[in-house]
C-alpha cells in the first residue's frame, strides 16, 4: 500500500491522469549484456528513459526488473519511483506489466508502457501522448515515425487490465482495434531500440551527434 507521501499520478482540471510502467525485466539474450546499464553519454540507457518520463511531467512511475535485476534498480535508486519484480520465469513484457498494474496507486485514467531500450524518446513525445490521452481518454495511442510504429504505447487503464484476459499486448490491441489512434511523431528515438550490440553503437551515435 502507497504511504500519503508516495508519488501519485498528476490528475489535469479534466480528473485525466496518466502513470508509466518502465520495462527493464528483459534478458538482454540477443545484446549478451545488460542493455539497462549499458552507458550512453554518462548515464546508463535506464537513466536516460527516467529521465525521460519525469522530464514529460509523470508523477507516478513503476520501473518493472527481473529477479537479478538488483544493479538496474540501484541505478534508479536516486528517483521517486517504486521498483517491482517481475518473478516470471520468462520475464517478458505482458507479465511485467501485469507486475507494473499490482504495484500502481489507483486513479490513474491512462498508463503509458515504456521500454529501457528506448533511451532516445523525447520527453516532449512523451508529453504529447499525454496531450492526447486528455483530449481522447479512450484510445490507445501508438506513436508512428516514418511509417514504423515506435513506443512507448499509452493506454486507457480500463483496456491495459484486459491483461488479466489474455496473453499479450498484443491481444489487448486487437480486442480494440477501433480505439487505436496512430500519432505520428518527429521522434525517431519511438523506433531505435537496442536489441543488439549494432543498435546500441547507433544509438549512441545518434546521442552524441550535434543536433
Amino acid at each position: 500500500m502507497k504511504s500519503r507521501g508516495e508519488p501519485a499520478p498528476a490528475r489535469t482540471e479534466k480528473g485525466i491522469a496518466v502513470a508509466a510502467l518502465l520495462l527493464a525485466a528483459g534478458r538482454s539474450q540477443r545484446m549478451g549484456l545488460c542493455k539497462q546499464l549499458l552507458q550512453l553519454a554518462d548515464r546508463p540507457a535506464i537513466v536516460h528513459c527516467l529521465d525521460t518520463l519525469v522530464a514529460a511531467g509523470l508523477g507516478e512511475i513503476v520501473v518493472v526488473v527481473s529477479p537479478t535485476g538488483d544493479e538496474v534498480a540501484g541505478a534508479v535508486s536516486r528517483y521517486p519511483v517504486v521498483v517491482a519484480v517481475n518473478e516470471t520465469d520468462s520475464c517478458d513484457m505482458a507479465d511485467s506489466v501485469r507486475t507494473g498494474l499490482s504495484h500502481l496507486a489507483s486513479g490513474a485514467t491512462g498508463i503509458l508502457v515504456a521500454l529501457a531500450d528506448h533511451p532516445l524518446v523525447r520527453p516532449a513525445t512523451v508529453a504529447a501522448l499525454v496531450g492526447l490521452h486528455g483530449e481522447e481518454p479512450d484510445a490507445i495511442l501508438i506513436p508512428v515515425h516514418d511509417g514504423a510504429k515506435g513506443h512507448p504505447t499509452l493506454f486507457p487503464a480500463t483496456i491495459l487490465h484486459d491483461l488479466r484476459e489474455v496473453a499479450s499486448l498484443r491481444d489487448v490491441i486487437a480486442r480494440h482495434r477501433d480505439k487505436v489512434r496512430l500519432v505520428p511523431v518527429a521522434d525517431e528515438g519511438v523506433i531505435m531500440d537496442m536489441d543488439v550490440w549494432e543498435d546500441y553503437l547507433a544509438v549512441a551515435e545518434r546521442l552524441n551527434s550535434p543536433g
